[in-house]
């Protein structure tokens, strides 16, 4: 009978600490449950704002005129005027070829002329007096003529051989020097003379970016959009701004097959001679967003390839939206799609967030939000 008045006991003890037991893991539980309820997140409010944002180009330079310097004739180079990066005028002497062939060639040309003038004037008179038939003396005209012309051809060849600038301009390289046999017929030219007070830079748009373009500038055609164009920033080869803004002229107006691209000529001064033909860099070119939904990258995250942010729902629940986005500018999203202005969007700790979690939202000055992270280490 004891035996059976303990083991009862035993089982009623056993009852009573498994109802505790389990009253406290149910409380834990619930508690656990509270907690992730109340978790504290920074949101903001959105706002539209009017942001600007650069897409680059590689550019190559050149100058606005680009004259080649090629000889008229041909003769071997005994002279060279000039060097490599000169500035000269027009008109200046550049190259002098060997004319010492050629002044005989003219002595000889300059004798035919005289004999066949002799001719002429010996048959005038003897025309003028029916002796001879004046068909006699039309020939020895038209071979005066031809004479003179002779002359004429061997004395522009003379001229040729002095080889002038034909602009104000820098020397580029010399491909020829003294010595060197040249002819009007050579593949290279004996230099190329640039004007670079202002100078042109080449790069080409894809056609959708040639068509967001067109579609942004305003402007009912070509010259229009052009004029209506934002100023352009150069990046020069050493990573720093040019001084100068430059600005579209013109476009080659249709898309090459080969290749899916468009090509945008546009122009910068230059007065202090910064850059010269061959420069290369890459162009700056400002896309402006007005009155966009812009969002902090950091607020963001990808999945299946799409880009995903916490928006603040009903009850202070949080729940998924995919953005579209139209462009980047810093550390920002230009959002297309996937938000309203009205929205408030979680803007950190998003790797501890569930979609439908409950959160205790903390606001945050939207200004604050965008701002960019600063960076600790920098390699």
């Amino acid at each position: 009978m004891k035996i059976n008045k303990i083991i009862s006991i035993l089982s009623i003890a056993s009852v009573f600490l498994v109802v505790i037991s389990c009253n406290n893991n149910e409380k834990a539980q619930a508690a656990s449950a509270q907690q992730q309820q109340v978790l504290p997140f920074p949101v903001t409010q959105l706002q539209s704002k009017t942001v600007t944002g650069y897409t680059e180009y590689p550019t190559t330079i050149e100058g606005k005129v680009n004259s080649d310097v090629r000889a008229k004739t041909s003769g071997y180079i005994e002279k060279v005027y000039v060097d490599e990066g000169q500035k000269v005028g027009k008109g200046q002497m550049l190259f002098k070829l060997e004319t010492q062939s050629l002044s005989q060639d003219a002595g000889a040309a300059r004798a035919r002329v005289n004999v066949a003038q002799v001719e002429v004037d010996k048959l005038v008179p003897l025309v003028e007096k029916n002796i001879i038939s004046a068909v006699q003396l039309e020939t020895a005209k038209a071979n005066l003529a031809q004479a003179k012309a002779n002359l004429s051809g061997v004395s522009a060849n003379i001229g040729y051989a002095t080889i002038k600038s034909p602009i104000d301009g820098y020397v580029g390289s010399i491909h020829f020097r003294e010595g060197a046999l040249i002819s009007p017929s050579d593949a290279r030219p004996l230099t190329t003379v640039s004007q670079i007070d202002q100078v042109y830079a080449f790069f080409s748009f894809n056609e959708a970016q040639y068509i967001d373009h067109l579609q942004r500038s305003k402007g009912q055609n070509k010259a229009e959009r052009i004029k209506n164009a934002p100023d352009l920033t150069l990046i020069l080869a050493n990573g720093k701004e040019y001084s100068e803004k430059g600005r579209i002229q013109t476009s080659t107006g249709q898309i090459n097959q080969s290749t899916g691209t468009i090509q945008i000529r546009a122009a910068f001064d230059n007065p202090n001679e910064i850059l010269t033909n061959g420069n290369s860099g890459k162009i700056k070119f400002p896309i402006e967003y007005k009155d966009a939904i812009v969002v902090p990258q950091t607020a963001t995250f990808e999945q299946q390839g799409n880009i995903m942010i916490f928006k603040l729902g009903a009850d202070n629940k949080v729940e998924t939206s995919i953005l579209k986005v139209k462009g980047t500018v810093d550390n920002l999203y230009v959002v297309e799609s996937g938000l309203e202005p009205t929205d408030k969007i979680v803007i950190s700790g998003i790797g501890k967030l569930k979609s439908g979690m409950a959160i205790a939202p903390q606001d945050t000055s939207f200004e604050e939000a965008i701002k960019p992270v600063a960076t600790l280490f920098r390699n």
